[in-house]
């Protein structure tokens, strides 16, 4: 999945994005074990979705490209309160797309970071259609407000 991200979203290139390494995921299980989530079959994961719980003042500074993926995640110290959550990755394997898992694991892992959070609003910065048209179902279903970085 790492590669498959890699390969997208291309963030060896370009210092905007977060390159997501042991050391990011181990941090992002430190702020809440539901910001990395997956769908298995068989012998490894289908979905992945990442999933940064920040702060709105953080949030507004990543939307007006302030600051960026890597900064925005080192402002979200573990132990922090958030209203705020980032859709920063959502993965699917060819085979399994159109399917409603990538929906229905970042539903699952968002109801569990409200159950410690005040959520209200969900942001992202979609690099494609299928992106977009994905961060507006989860926050409709999800009854929170979807801003999008452009």
């Amino acid at each position: 999945m790492i590669r498959l991200a890699e390969e997208f979203f291309e963030t060896k290139n370009d210092p905007e994005q977060l390159d997501v390494n042991q050391e990011v995921m181990e941090q992002l299980e430190r702020i809440h074990p539901a910001t990395l989530s997956e769908d298995v079959e068989g012998d490894g994961p289908v979905v992945w979705i990442l999933l940064i719980p920040a702060t709105s003042q953080s949030m507004e500074s990543f939307l007006s490209g302030n600051i960026s993926e890597t900064q925005l995640l080192h402002e979200s110290n573990t132990g922090g309160i958030y209203d705020t959550i980032y859709l920063c990755s959502a993965l699917v394997l060819p085979e399994f797309r159109q399917q409603g898992r990538a929906h229905r694991i970042a539903c699952e892992a968002i109801a569990a970071i409200r159950q410690d959070h005040p959520i209200r609003t969900l942001f992202t910065w979609p690099f494609s259609q299928e992106g977009s048209r994905l961060a507006e179902k989860i926050a409709g279903t999800s009854g929170l407000t979807l801003r999008k970085r452009y």
